[in-house]
């Protein structure tokens, strides 16, 4: 089992986590204690269920949790955009690294639940 710290999914949550806490800096006051702190949390959330993941021996719950709150933080992203909160640019930035989350979670699904024919996998 690899150090969740090293996972590509863990690094880019992190770079998630790091361009979101600059585009909420830039924010209006009442939006960033309301929508700018949501965005930051749930991407703290996703960082520890990579961990939780990362130890689990059953990981699905956690990497669904993880896209069920990756699709939370599209959305706000998104409304933030459309009220001109953040910029465009920031919003693609932030975009692009949800959706690379997305396929590598999903991809690690398909992988921890697939059927054994030796090595790893799920025992059921």
């Amino acid at each position: 089992m690899a150090l969740h710290t090293q996972l590509p999914i863990y690094k880019a949550a992190y770079s998630l986590l790091d361009v979101v806490t600059d585009l909420v800096k830039n924010m209006a006051r009442d939006f960033k204690r309301n929508i700018g702190e949501k965005i930051n949390v749930e991407c703290i959330e996703i960082m520890t269920l990579v961990f939780r993941a990362n130890v689990a021996t059953d990981k699905s719950p956690h990497l669904e949790e993880l896209l069920e709150r990756l699709q939370v933080i599209e959305l706000l992203l998104r409304l933030c955009m459309d009220k001109r909160l953040i910029s465009r640019q920031g919003y693609a930035n932030a975009i692009e690294l949800t959706t690379g989350i997305g396929k590598q979670a999903n991809g690690w699904k398909k992988f921890a639940n697939r059927p054994l024919h030796g090595g790893q996998g799920r025992h059921d």
